[in-house]
């Protein structure tokens, strides 16, 4: 059984607003992957980015400074 950890998950809008997150991060080599929202979740477009939940605060700057609209940033165990 898969152990579960800490994750940052990052929900959008629009599918849009989400392959322009994937777009940015592949880019410049930044970890994560386009999830589809887990149950818990809700989401305008069905897709979340997955990532490391200690870069919180850089991601939030990142898709500020790049027009990467989204609608909330959860810690949760995946």
């Amino acid at each position: 059984m898969r152990q579960k950890k800490k994750r940052c998950m990052i929900t959008f809008p629009d599918t849009t607003q989400a392959m322009a997150m994937e777009a940015f991060c592949r880019e410049r080599g930044l970890p994560g992957r386009l999830i589809p929202v887990p149950g818990e979740l809700k989401a305008g477009c069905g897709m979340c980015w997955m990532t490391d939940p200690d870069m919180q605060d850089a991601w939030e700057t990142a898709m500020k400074q790049n027009h990467i609209c989204y609608e909330q940033l959860t810690e949760m165990m995946f």
